[in-house]
């Protein structure tokens, strides 16, 4: 074994540590419960997919993939969401019906850094795919359960960020033409770089009131007001439509009377091309980039041989915790009993009695341990069953 290598680790890739894998267990299973009270089913699909299928499907970009060769000389490739999988899962086992499929999982998922810069080419999503509706009330129970998934987990101080990845394409073609002008322009809004946009903007070949609404469309941030600022910006009805899903979904997110942790923000998109109308990003306090994304996906289920709407969402549950940020405090702790060898068949009955009641128990034969003091902070309760012999060990 290189010595260099004795205590790396491949670029990207983490260690969990008890303490932190305690955190994990306890958000992803008060999710989980919440997401089945929501009827959602919980899958698993493989970590290796194919290259040709799900690898393509993923809309990862491809330097971002793991590959490697099995012995057919077929292209793998470690799984980089769970949507594709999913996707391919549905497709050719579950859409028999034509009714519409909940699905949740809990998984990790894959992306090479060419610089790590603190990223995790490792990380846990867990999430839902709503299959087989294509209304928005499909859009509507995604968000909703989003919000109320994160609230499961303890955290209270979120928002979530609303656009429609159909809106802006619609818009942006009508002013601007071609394909290749909007996706230029679209990028400044993918990076978040306003001052860029607006500098793009003002040197297009464009008529000074299509450089204004281009200027006026980064405004679309806010309550409900800013549907009526969408309809405003219209010319010939074309997005129209697209507005009027926002509308709907806006009515039903007050139905749910979830709209205090909800705000539009039309200039929104991601990188995930697959993504076709409403679209979402969870965001925290103190966390600087989203902790969950979601949105609409019309189109991904062709690519596998099926015709079907379907909506759904994806929580990082390593931003999760960092947004949860002190409640690790909260995370219960274990007792232990200490026993000498002549009281060790008590200890050991006093320890089962103990678990069936559900309490956790460590059993620590009182000769393994050096420093009685720092044994004894570690938990919540100390139990001595010692004899002479053992507490002369105190010695």
């Amino acid at each position: 074994m290189s010595r260099l290598f004795m205590f790396e680790k491949p670029l990207g890739m983490r260690d969990t540590l008890p303490d932190l894998y305690e955190r994990k267990y306890a958000s992803r299973s008060l999710i989980q419960e919440e997401m089945k009270r929501w009827g959602y089913q919980f899958i698993e699909t493989p970590t290796l997919e194919y290259y040709e299928t799900v690898g393509a499907a993923s809309a990862i970009l491809d330097q971002q993939l793991f590959k490697l060769l099995d012995q057919q000389g077929h292209t793998l490739v470690l799984r980089p969401d769970m949507t594709a999988p999913i996707a391919r899962a549905a497709a050719s086992k579950l859409l028999k019906n034509e009714l519409p499929i909940r699905l949740a999982y809990s998984a990790n998922v894959f992306r090479a850094q060419q610089r790590e810069a603190g990223r995790p080419a490792e990380f846990e999503q867990i999430g839902i795919e709503y299959i087989g509706d294509d209304t928005i009330s499909a859009d509507g129970e995604c968000i909703a359960l989003m919000i109320q998934s994160l609230q499961a987990a303890g955290l209270e101080n979120f928002r979530l960020s609303i656009g429609h990845i159909g809106f802006v394409h619609t818009f942006f073609l009508q002013i601007l033409g071609t394909e290749e002008r909007v996706e230029a322009l679209t990028r400044f809004l993918y990076e978040k770089n306003d001052v860029g946009y607006r500098e793009h903007v003002n040197e297009l070949p464009l008529s000074s009131i299509d450089k204004q609404r281009l200027l006026a469309f980064l405004m679309l941030r806010g309550r409900n007001e800013v549907i009526e600022k969408a309809f405003g910006l219209l010319e010939n009805d074309l997005g129209k439509e697209a507005v009027i899903e926002l509308q709907q979904l806006w009515e039903m997110i007050n139905d749910y009377e979830l709209e205090d942790k909800v705000s539009f923000d039309l200039t929104l998109v991601s990188h995930m091309s697959y993504y076709t109308g409403i679209l979402f990003e969870a965001y925290a306090d103190h966390v600087g980039y989203p902790i969950g994304n979601g949105g609409r996906y019309d189109r991904l289920l062709q690519k596998f041989g099926k015709q079907a709407g379907a909506t759904g969402f994806a929580i990082r549950l390593d931003r999760l915790l960092e947004a949860l940020g002190g409640n690790a405090d909260k995370l219960e702790r274990s007792s232990c009993v200490l026993f000498s060898p002549e009281r060790r068949k008590e200890a050991f009955q006093y320890a089962q009695e103990q678990r069936k009641l559900g309490q956790k128990i460590v059993l620590q034969d009182i000769s393994g341990v050096k420093d009685i003091d720092t044994c004894t902070s570690k938990y919540d309760d100390i139990t001595f069953l010692v004899g002479k012999a053992g507490k002369e060990a105190f010695r």
